[in-house]
């Protein structure tokens, strides 16, 4: 299919629809870059999509976002990122529409590897990789050795990530009594509010399930709000961990928080909204960069969890770099993240064509 003229279309290298009438599958595979090695990225099971354009809007941002955060997280890996087209009342995807995914992963020859992310879980990972050798976020036979399921990786760097933004905006060394607002209580959301909550911080949570704001404010001591009143919550940090573009032209003049910084992807629905949170003097966890223990536990996989949690550890030294920047420059944290992942893109690049000359002279 041709899609060079789609507005996120941004220079991708494969877009592939995958549609098996057996199983009902419509799936979407966006290879962005593998400059740098081969894409990784998450397979997301969603059934609120409208439209096949919907779809491959949200795989081709995402795999964009994959690039970039690869890149920062110096992981030796390009980006991609696959979406399912689940049915309306779908909850999980089934073992044929699996499998017929798998097989279109397969047909990439390693151009790009899958992994989990919104509706699939590990088991799903299993059940592809029956068909395909392309996956990566599998189980681990010991607790030591890292693999399975990334969103406690996810929330660990989250929980990193805000630690640097309040050091950063408003010079606490602690999050003690620090009100965090946290949206989307899935793995990763859930496992951010108990970290927030061991630091002391004091927490609000949304989400369009009840009964998991209740066991938050169960176990945790949270107060809950409606998730059309989130983004506007006079708190310190806003950290929104379900689907993005919460930053929006209707969001964006409700803010009230000093600080984002949360685990969903694509949280700005536009580019302009990081220029618009800056001059409001709101900070920004650029979003690839914040949620970047998944994908690293992810490409880490097999070695030792101690190995990778010390990878981990690097995210907030990575977003202080970029506040520096931001201030220095005065420039949008999501700006200088994007320029900060392209250097490293196109250094690549140049190393890689250097090899190649390399090759070429000793060849002749």
């Amino acid at each position: 299919m041709d899609v060079s003229g789609h507005e996120e279309y941004a220079g991708h290298q494969t877009v592939v629809k995958a549609y098996d009438p057996a199983s009902g599958l419509v799936a979407f595979i966006a290879v962005h870059d593998t400059t740098i090695g081969p894409s990784l990225g998450g397979c997301r099971f969603w059934n609120r999509y409208n439209s096949e354009d919907e779809a491959l809007t949200d795989a081709l941002r995402l795999s964009r976002g994959m690039t970039y955060k690869n890149a920062l997280a110096r992981l030796p890996l390009g980006g991609g990122k696959a979406v399912i087209m689940a049915k309306p009342d779908a909850k999980a995807p089934t073992q044929e529409e699996l499998k017929a995914f798998g097989r279109a992963v397969d047909f990439l020859n390693g151009e790009y590897i899958t992994a989990e992310d919104v509706g699939v879980c590990v088991e799903d990972m299993m059940v592809i990789r029956e068909v395909t050798e392309h996956v990566s976020g599998l189980p681990s036979d010991h607790d030591e050795i890292t693999g399975g399921d990334p969103s406690p990786y996810t929330a660990y760097g989250v929980f990193l990530g805000i630690q640097a933004s309040v050091k950063h905006k408003l010079g606490k060394d602690s999050l003690k009594d620090v009100r965090v607002a946290v949206a989307g209580l899935g793995h990763v959301g859930m496992d951010l509010c108990r970290r927030l909550h061991e630091a002391g911080a004091k927490l609000i949570v949304s989400d369009i399930r009840s009964d998991a704001m209740d066991t938050a404010a169960s176990q945790y001591g949270a107060k809950t709000c409606k998730p059309d009143d989130f983004m506007a919550l006079d708190v310190d940090v806003l950290a929104p961990c379900a689907l993005g573009g919460v930053v929006n032209d209707d969001t964006i003049e409700t803010i009230k928080a000093p600080i984002i910084a949360g685990a969903a992807n694509n949280q700005l629905a536009r580019s302009e909204h990081g220029t618009i949170l800056h001059d409001k003097g709101i900070l920004y966890a650029p979003d690839y960069v914040i949620n970047a223990g998944g994908v690293i536990s992810v490409a880490m996989s097999g070695q030792s969890v101690d190995k990778t949690m010390e990878r981990l550890e690097e995210l907030g030294e990575t977003l202080a770099a970029i506040f520096r920047q931001s201030e220095r420059l005065n420039l949008p944290t999501s700006v200088v993240a994007d320029k900060i992942a392209e250097k490293i893109v196109e250094e690549a690049a140049l190393e890689n064509s250097g090899d190649v000359m390399q090759e070429k002279k000793q060849a002749s």
